[in-house]
Parts: C-alpha cells; structure tokens; sequence
C-alpha cells in the first residue's frame, strides 16, 4: 500500500474517533482531576461534606468543587450536564431525572428526618404531635408565621406536599402568616429564630446550627411522613464534560462501610444522637415499613 492511501485510511479512522467521541458526548479536554459536586444547601450547612471530601481528595487526587444549592436547582445542573454528580434528597424528583436518562444510577446514601421547629411558647399548641398533617393544620388555623424556604429545594418541595396532604396549598399573597424566606436552610432557620416562627428542617442541619438558633426548639417529630433520604446520582456521560470515572469513585466511596460508619457518627457524640443514619444497601420503603429507626 501506497503512503498516501495509509495516511488516508489513518484519518478516516481518526475521524471515525472524533465522530464516535462527539456521538457520545465525550469531551477529551474536560479536567479529569476535578468533580463537580451539585448538592443541597442542608447538606451543605451541616458540615458533613467538609469531613468527607478531604479524605476523598488524598485518596485519589481529584478536587471536589461542591455546588452548594437547591434540590430544584441542582437536579436541573444534572439534567443540563453542569455537574458530574447529584447529592440531593427529593425521592420523587430524582426518579423523574433517572426515568430520563439524565442520571445513570441513583444510590441511597443515609437518611435523617425533618421536624417542625417553633418558639418556646408554641402558641399554635403542637408540641408534642406526631401526626405531622394535625401540626400543620393547627399553625395554618392559628395564624402564627411560618417560615418556608420558598426555594425549590429539597425541603421546600417537602413542605409544599405536606401542605397539599391536607388540602392546603399557602402562599405569601393569599395568607399573612405565611413567609418565603427565598434562601437555603440556615438562613431560613435564622429568620424563624429571629420571628418566633414555625419551620420546616431537616434534623441535621437543625442540629449542627442548634447553638445559633436557641430559640428555637422541635415540636413535631416522628412521623413516618417526614422521613428526609439523600441519595447519589451519577449523571450520564452522554451530557459531554461529564467526569464519569470520578463520579463513579465518589459514589463507591460515599457507600463504603467505613465512609459509611463516619456518616452515622458525624457529631453523634456532641448532639447524642446521629445528625445522619447510614443507609448504603438498604431501601426507602424498608426504612420507612420499620419507621425509621436504625
């Protein structure tokens, strides 16, 4: 064979490279040493992530930029390719994403469970309700403000179907009670603290922001409905700039047993009980048939 017929069978297969990459979203420049990480704000605040990326990092040299926003916004970097990996908690959103196609596999990580903060005087008189549909009802009827993040997160999504739940749907034009904080969780708690208002939180972040917000306290806990689940998600590697090796690495390390056994004891000792309950390996539907309890 001639030189110029191999350096033409050469490009061809070349191309035949480039056009296969291209098909499959590929991008042979994206930094393979970097994962961007979509999570939640909650998440975010209650310090979790500050102890685990470290280790992540040393172990296999790639850098961990968390975008820290919410559930509503970071599903849709997922869906738009803007991040490489989802750590998020709004189960029925998520399976909307995986239904898709936009993620590639989605992993149940921990869970904890939301409360309903209040001041100390509860003047709504739901401290103490375990039927969180009775609690909601009671605020609504008694007038008193209730804070909601207004944010398209994660716990706002929650908040809105618990609302729905029982028949309610409040919003800041229609009810005088109710506020739209607009921001994330420790800033949402913050305004309640300062108002003498009723919230919505994940214990965690309640928890890890407790010292900061004295004056408020739980009043509503321990039903099944509020059980909050945070899984991992892969997004598929078809979007282009996606680190697939490196999300699949995180996802494997987050449900490892001893990255696991951390996530249970991540400031247990300080609070006496866990801000997050492992969850690798088990299922929504086991965990909420047996209440949650670990």
């Amino acid at each position: 064979m001639s030189r110029a017929p191999l350096l033409g069978l050469v490009a061809l297969v070349l191309l035949a490279a480039v056009i296969a990459a291209a098909a499959c979203g590929s991008d042979l420049d994206y930094n393979k040493d970097e994962l961007i990480l979509a999570t939640t704000t909650s998440l975010n605040d209650s310090g979790l992530l500050d102890e685990l990326v470290p280790i992540f990092e040393e172990e296999t040299g790639v850098s961990v930029k968390i975008i820290a926003v919410g559930t509503g916004a970071a599903l849709r970097m997922g869906a738009d390719g803007n991040a490489d990996l989802l750590l998020t908690h709004a189960p029925d959103a998520e399976r909307v994403l995986v239904e898709a196609g936009d993620v590639t596999d989605r992993i149940l990580v921990a869970y904890n469970d939301f409360v309903i903060v209040g001041p100390a005087d509860d003047p709504a008189r739901v401290m103490g309700l375990s039927d969180v549909s009775t609690a909601l009802a009671q605020i609504a009827d008694s007038g008193e403000t209730f804070a909601s993040r207004g944010d398209d997160s994660g716990t706002h999504k929650k908040e809105l179907a618990l609302w729905s739940d029982i028949g309610l749907a409040p919003s800041v034009e229609s009810d005088d009670w109710y506020l739209e904080v607009g921001q994330g969780m420790s800033a949402t708690l913050t305004v309640a603290n300062q108002r003498g208002a009723y919230a919505l939180t994940d214990r965690g972040t309640y928890l890890s922001l407790s010292a900061d917000i004295a004056d408020l306290l739980t009043l509503v806990e321990g039903d099944p409905l509020l059980l909050n689940f945070y899984s991992v998600m892969l997004v598929d590697g078809d979007k282009g700039r996606i680190n697939t090796s490196a999300s699949q690495q995180f996802a494997d390390f987050l449900v490892r047993d001893d990255i696991q056994v951390m996530i249970g004891n991540y400031l247990r000792d300080r609070y006496g009980q866990p801000l997050f309950i492992p969850a690798a390996h088990d299922t929504e539907q086991a965990i909420a048939a047996r209440g949650g309890a670990d």
